[in-house]
């Protein structure tokens, strides 16, 4: 009995196509990327025998693990899923709503949020010139409570000299990373998940590791200020832009990512 392919069949398999594709580029690079390659040839196997060779018995046992792999499934790739929702909800995917919101916004908020940008970019300016290690969270739409708890809740104004009074070699604060939320900064010393990407660049250290690893487990950017060379790296969905200049970081900033 010969196969049959209609417009439906091939709008399916083309679809089904762009899933895995994206599903492939989310997870590249990570410690599940081979996970995910086996999985997908064992999806091929599955569909091949149970819908073009028709092998019962085979097809049987196939459609019994693949059940039960669903299970698997989420548990393996939570952080990626997670990832993904983020990604689908995040707010650079509204972007057109945000700058008509920005329209009709109030001038003077957008006065406060021009400043805390400025004291924010000079402090990092300052601790680059004087090397001073420092990581910086902008929460977007996620909270990340979990992480704010785990470090000293403050409720403070973005101002450059509190940022780098906090990051001073000698503070006790110095360690972890300041959370910065709705234009304030909401907690210091929180410790963050550190990135499984393999394809990180060996001389990345734990700031900047921690920096991928909370952009790629939630919608939130990060600053990192490098303490042995002196450098900012920007970090957002899992990609990281490394020695870049204060004036690149203000551009970045200014356009919504604080």
């Amino acid at each position: 009995m010969g196969l049959e392919f209609g417009i439906k069949d091939i709008i399916d398999i083309l679809l089904v196509a762009i899933l895995f594709h994206q599903l492939y580029k989310l997870f590249r690079g990570t410690g599940v990327n081979n996970i995910f390659i086996g999985i997908l040839s064992l999806i091929v196997v599955w569909f091949f025998v149970v819908y073009i060779f028709q092998l019962e018995l085979l097809g049987s046992i196939l459609n019994q693990l693949m059940n039960v792999g669903i299970v698997a499934l989420i548990v393996i790739f939570q952080n990626e899923i997670r990832r993904f929702f983020f990604m689908v909800g995040s707010r650079n995917k509204w972007r057109f709503i945000n700058k008509v919101a920005q329209i009709f916004g109030n001038k003077k908020e957008e006065e406060t949020d021009n400043m805390s940008v400025t004291q924010l970019v000079i402090a990092c300016s300052h601790m680059a010139k004087s090397k001073t290690g420092a990581l910086i969270v902008l929460v977007h739409k996620s909270e990340l409570e979990e992480f704010v708890h785990i470090g000293e809740r403050i409720d403070a104004n973005i101002n450059a000299s509190l940022i780098e009074n906090i990051f001073f070699k000698n503070s006790p604060l110095h360690d972890g990373a300041m959370v910065i939320s709705n234009k304030k900064i909401v907690s210091v010393a929180s410790i963050l998940p550190i990135s499984e990407n393999q394809h990180i660049p060996k001389h990345l250290g734990l700031r900047h590791r921690a920096a991928l690893g909370i952009t790629e487990r939630s919608d939130a950017s990060a600053i990192v200020v490098s303490e042995e060379k002196g450098t900012i790296s920007y970090a957002v969905e899992g990609k990281i832009s490394i020695n870049i200049s204060p004036e690149e970081l203000q551009k970045t900033l200014s356009a919504g990512a604080i």
